[in-house]
């Protein structure tokens, strides 16, 4: 292997471990973000079944004034 060639190799290895590390830092960047929008569509279901309870313990209440 000539010392073109050598160069040209170590030149190709160093651009492939760049894109690499790019990859692997955008990856991580999406991987949390993606985990951050799960948590928060997680606690805004908690909060639409906390308020759907709400409101059907209050149209219970609302039926039993009614019919008494």
């Amino acid at each position: 292997m000539s010392k073109t060639d050598s160069k040209a190799a170590a030149d190709m290895t160093e651009a492939m471990e760049k894109t690499m590390q790019r990859l692997q830092g955008r990856f991580q960047a999406v991987s949390e973000q993606l985990e951050s929008k799960i948590d928060e569509m997680g606690t805004r279901i908690d909060d639409l079944e906390k308020n759907v309870a709400e409101l059907m313990t209050q149209a219970g209440m609302e039926e039993q004034a009614i019919s008494k």
